[in-house]
């Protein structure tokens, strides 16, 4: 069957560009390697969370040469993308992260092919399809917008209000996180604050995911979605994708499909992995690029350890953000330049510490978790040539994928700007109560971004402006691969409002 555009992964770059394909009446097919998220009391239990889960998909491992938390990763797969499983949070990158940046970038700093300005509207439709709850004008770097947030905030917990005050004592902003969670439309079931939801499904269906609110409507509107379909190459002749092949997960089924356009949609390790397993990279111009650049952000989680239990209500508390260092601080650390943002994190899920600490005493231990509660410090990391994702075509997965290997690691500058990020968020702990501390790193590829850049070189990035493929006509990349930094906040909203933007260019032709 021949279709308008074939769509490769369902997460925000996938679904965001579908949409506005879908809505223009194409007939638009979505490939997904996962399979639908199952909802229920499950999601709920010790093995809710997501690496404990199917959905961290192992059938095509990652081999990790630096990096990571393990030698062996595997991908997070599911209907949606990791949305499923995110906690929510949907920031707009700032004004200034779209601007060259030397101190980040390096003397040959090229800072993005678009600014924010042209980014806004999108990010404002982003924000109206993924019902975004937030607070505006407390935010001391909060770009311009040209509507409010869809839906106020929630009420804050007793933990979320003594972070709050701690950090406001320091002469703070703290501010409730811009998040895609439904706690105003009636029609829907609507959050009850449970403690599983970062990293978690939602058992009801209340936080706002694509495979809750975005995707179900565009089947309804026409669009045919494959599930457990996993894309093995892109073919291609006289420099356009001709087809794409792939293989059923479940059947073992070999199929081939054709359209007018091809989207490439599978994340910044998937759709990187596609390119080079196909040989894309040697038709583009900026080919050397491809799989370069990886960068995830520098994160890890300030735990603050209290005298008693942290969250005596046992409620939702992943509510706020303070991104007064996020341009740097004098007094902390003169003429360093940008930092980070600091954002609350809940207490964890004992089912993790029960799985990394197996036996009677990962069960006594995970009792603990009971303690802490914490924020996450994200920091930019610099892009670097030598993070990447390259493939061993002598080792093949089940479907003749070649077997994909990551090697990252962090720069100077990225591991000094944690330090000092993490140093200012212990002093807001402690005014919190907590009365002592634990750094957690975090080593996963959750954030990963910019492994198949877009920019105004062609001998430097792979894809031009408006995310088009350099040497191939119909191949468009949308997901966070495309960005040539991350900044310092979560990705998700940026992917999404550049899909739809990227979408519009299709459209255009």
């Amino acid at each position: 069957m021949q279709y308008d555009a074939i769509i490769i992964g369902s997460g925000f770059g996938g679904a965001m560009t579908a949409r506005k394909l879908v809505q223009a009446g194409m007939k638009v097919l979505m490939l997904e390697r996962g399979d639908w998220v199952q909802r229920g009391p499950e999601n709920w239990g010790l093995r809710g969370s997501l690496d404990l889960s199917v959905h961290n998909d192992k059938s095509t491992p990652l081999s990790i040469a630096a990096g990571g938390n393990k030698k062996v990763m595997g991908l997070y797969t599911a209907v949606g993308g990791p949305s499923a499983f995110y906690g929510g949070v949907s920031f707009r990158f700032r004004e200034a992260d779209f601007e060259k940046n030397k101190a980040i970038e390096g003397n040959d700093a090229a800072g993005w092919p678009i600014s924010y300005h042209e980014l806004e509207p999108f990010y404002t439709e982003a924000e109206q399809i993924l019902q975004i709850s937030g607070e505006a004008g407390i935010d001391p770097t909060e770009p311009h917008r040209s509507g409010p947030f869809p839906q106020g905030p929630a009420p804050l917990a007793d933990i979320s209000k003594r972070v709050k005050s701690s950090a406001e004592k320091l002469g703070l902003h703290p501010f409730q996180l811009p998040l895609a969670i439904n706690y105003e439309d009636k029609s829907r079931k609507t959050c009850i604050s449970c403690t599983t939801c970062d990293t978690f499904a939602c058992a009801i269906s209340a936080k706002n995911d694509l495979s809750t609110l975005v995707i179900p409507d565009l089947i309804s509107k026409g669009m045919e979605l494959m599930p457990n379909m996993v894309v093995t190459r892109l073919v291609e002749e006289n420099g356009q994708i001709k087809s794409v092949e792939a293989v059923s997960k479940t059947t073992g089924e070999h199929h081939v499909f054709k359209a007018k356009y091809v989207v490439l949609a599978a994340g910044a390790l998937g759709s990187a992995h596609l390119l080079l397993a196909s040989g894309l990279e040697k038709l583009n111009p900026g080919g050397a690029v491809i799989g370069r650049y990886l960068m995830r952000h520098v994160n890890a989680i300030i735990f603050g350890i209290f005298p008693g239990v942290a969250d005596k209500e046992g409620r939702f508390h992943k509510q706020l953000a303070i991104l007064d260092y996020y341009f740097g601080n004098e007094k902390l650390a003169p003429n360093f330049g940008k930092l980070g943002s600091l954002q609350q994190m809940p207490t964890p899920p004992m089912g993790l510490v029960q799985n990394e600490v197996p036996g009677p005493f990962g069960v006594l231990l995970s009792q603990g978790v009971r303690l802490l509660t914490g924020l996450l410090a994200i920091v930019e990391d610099q892009p670097q040539f030598s993070n990447s994702l390259t493939i061993n075509p002598l080792v093949k997965d089940a479907f003749g994928l070649p077997q994909p290997i990551i090697f990252h690691q962090y720069s100077q500058r990225d591991e000094a700007a944690l330090k000092i990020l993490t140093q200012a968020g212990k002093k807001i702990m402690y005014g919190a109560g907590a009365v002592a501390h634990y750094i957690h790193q975090i080593r996963t590829f959750s954030h990963a971004v910019g492994t198949v850049r877009m920019g105004s070189d062609p001998a430097t990035s792979a894809l031009d402006e408006n995310c088009e493929f350099r040497g191939v006509k119909n191949l468009y990349v949308t997901d966070g691969s495309v960005m040539p930094t991350s900044a310092a906040v979560n990705p998700s909203l940026t992917i999404a409002a550049n899909a739809l933007r990227v979408g519009e260019r299709i459209l255009v032709g």
